[in-house]
């Protein structure tokens, strides 16, 4: 297939954040793309819940911040300096034990002159996270936790059961799609087995999928589609993967969560997989 590994594949692509990077990827490798976004995200400058809570922080600081995604930790403290915020957030989260998903989150740390008392290297995991808070004791601790996509409600209950104080930053929040039309016209080539693969990049968008496809009554036949792998999920990692899951649907993802790594990994299995003329 040379440098076109994709060459004969039919993706569907669900994301609206970093959606063209994602686009022109899979088209310089060769696929055909339909792009059905199954939600939008909300611009943080917008988001009045998140400026709520970042007031909520700094007027109760938190003795443990959370940072889960690089992206997210670097948007919440540009737009709390947006807000006149910045300074006074800064301080809070220089004084607060910050610890890091994985190294995307401790780079934004960092880069923003903090320093990370530690960080997940091991999985990039949300459970590696947990597993480190439960072993230190979080009894009457107030943790602040960045969510990145996936409502964590496992982890969050967790905490909660060990006695810690949680208040959660919702740096990404998710509205229905922008073009529905768009959705539906994914939704129909899922049915009709008209995309080889799906390509999911955060749990929501997988969400948004069901939801719509449930509206227009379509939902057991995109499950069945899907769990049959006739129309393959490929998914960033396993917290976008774990509400396909929930589903009965087991699909691929890469290692690395990285959006180049998911389309590497469509690479590699289209190579063992080929498409049948």
């Amino acid at each position: 297939m040379g440098e076109r590994p994709l060459a004969g594949w039919r993706v569907g692509v669900t994301a609206d954040r970093r959606a063209d990077d994602q686009l022109d990827l899979l088209r310089r490798k060769g696929a055909e793309v339909v792009h059905g976004p199954t939600m939008r995200i909300v611009p943080l400058e917008d988001d009045a819940q998140l400026a709520e809570t970042t007031r909520a922080l700094l007027a109760d600081p938190p003795a443990v911040v959370v940072a889960t995604t690089g992206q997210g930790f670097r948007g919440w403290l540009s737009v709390a300096r947006e807000w006149g915020l910045g300074e006074a957030l800064h301080e809070v989260l220089g004084a607060a034990t910050v610890l890091a998903r994985g190294p995307k989150a401790r780079g934004a740390i960092r880069g923003a002159g903090l320093r990370e008392a530690w960080s997940a290297d091991a999985t990039e995991s949300s459970p590696e996270v947990l597993s480190h808070l439960l072993e230190d004791g979080v009894d009457g601790v107030r943790i602040a936790v960045q969510l990145h996509g996936d409502p964590m409600t496992d982890f969050l209950a967790a905490l909660r059961s060990a006695g810690a104080d949680v208040v959660t930053v919702g740096v990404y929040r998710w509205e229905p799609p922008p073009d529905l039309p768009a959705v539906d016209a994914l939704l129909d080539a899922i049915v009709a087995r008209e995309v080889d693969t799906v390509t999911f990049t955060s749990a929501p968008a997988v969400e948004g999928l069901v939801h719509q496809a449930t509206a227009r009554g379509q939902r057991d036949a995109v499950i069945e589609a899907l769990r049959s792998r006739e129309v393959l999920a490929c998914c960033v990692g396993p917290v976008t993967a774990a509400p396909l899951a929930r589903l009965g649907v087991e699909g691929i993802a890469p290692e690395r969560f990285r959006l180049g790594a998911m389309v590497k990994r469509l690479e590699e299995h289209a190579l063992s997989t080929p498409i049948m003329p």
